[in-house]
């Protein structure tokens, strides 16, 4: 099983009337609640960790998970607003304004953390809410403890510049954070804020000293690049008709979570030595085409199995 621990928000999506008028239409999202549910879809047991309101808001997003198979049990319920995300495409590239102040998903706390299960191979955390506080401090506190329970750490920073309101701060639980994950995965606009405008492999090779021994560094059409112990593996990325690319970044981690586990590297003494190539290959291939059905769809939409073979 796999924890994924983070937000869950209502992605308020662009859309027409009938009479053509502008519109937005309610739609569940954030990025760790897109992983959770790509991962479910792709066939792995996932159990889903955040503060979730009991708005009308919420129960949707309560719906949603559980038609997906998404165990969320372990989810802080509270009567705080849902988080909202107003979202615009420019070239089906999104862009965000986050109404959060004072939600359900913002105010969790490490009071609220779970006891992590015994059948937990790997704990992934991410998006915006590793931003934001009180919650991020909460979030940066069980990647803590997954780490020293021997559990797999996936971090995915997702950083959005305009979300982080003290930056030192922010930089500071990342690198804690850091400290604690096995793997990390980027884009290369995030690798670059993050650390400097250099090459990837002096990025990387920086970033492996922070903590985690596998890097991947997303670069949209031009594919994903893995840098660890055994060298660099390359992948191009699938060239589709590109509808937006909302998700396509959470897909593309389940998917890869879903490769490592099929093939019985979720393994922190495997991570740690260097995964053999073909099967790190295999997972980030699975990640880039389940990646590429997102795109084709409006809104975060991932496939199931079926759909990408």
């Amino acid at each position: 099983m796999i924890l994924c621990a983070g937000e869950a928000l209502i992605d308020m999506l662009p859309r027409k009337t009938e009479k053509g008028e502008a519109a937005f239409a309610p739609y569940p999202g954030g990025s760790v609640l897109n992983t959770a549910v790509a991962l479910s879809r792709l066939g792995v047991a996932t159990q889903f960790f955040t503060g979730l309101s009991t708005d009308l808001f919420g129960e949707r997003l309560s719906n949603v998970l559980t038609a997906n198979g998404v165990g969320h049990g372990l989810a802080a319920r509270s009567d705080r607003p849902t988080t909202l995300a107003f979202v615009t495409l420019t070239d089906g590239q999104a862009s965000y304004a986050f109404y959060d102040e004072n939600t359900a998903g913002r105010m969790l706390t490490e009071a609220d953390l779970p006891a992590i299960p015994e059948d937990c191979a790997a704990c992934f955390f991410g998006g915006i809410s590793l931003a934001v506080e009180p919650c991020a401090e909460a979030y940066a506190a069980l990647a803590a403890r997954a780490a020293g329970a021997g559990r797999v750490v996936m971090l995915d920073p997702n950083i959005r510049p305009g979300f982080i309101a003290e930056e030192e701060r922010f930089r500071a639980r990342m690198d804690r954070m850091l400290s604690h994950a096995d793997i990390v995965k980027l884009s290369d606009d995030d690798l670059r804020w993050l650390m400097g405008d250099r090459s990837f492999v002096e990025l990387t090779s920086e970033l492996q000293k922070k903590g985690p021994k596998l890097v991947l560094v997303t670069q949209g059409a031009a594919g994903v690049t893995a840098f660890g112990p055994g060298g660099e593996v390359h992948v191009d990325a699938t060239t589709v008709e590109v509808v937006d690319t909302v998700g396509a970044g959470d897909t593309f981690n389940a998917g890869l979570l879903a490769g490592l586990s099929d093939a019985g590297l979720l393994d922190k003494a495997l991570l740690a030595e260097g995964l053999p190539e073909d099967g790190l290959r295999a997972a980030l291939e699975l990640g880039v085409k389940a990646a590429a059905v997102t795109v084709t769809r409006a809104g975060a939409n991932p496939p199931r199995r079926e759909e990408i073979a």
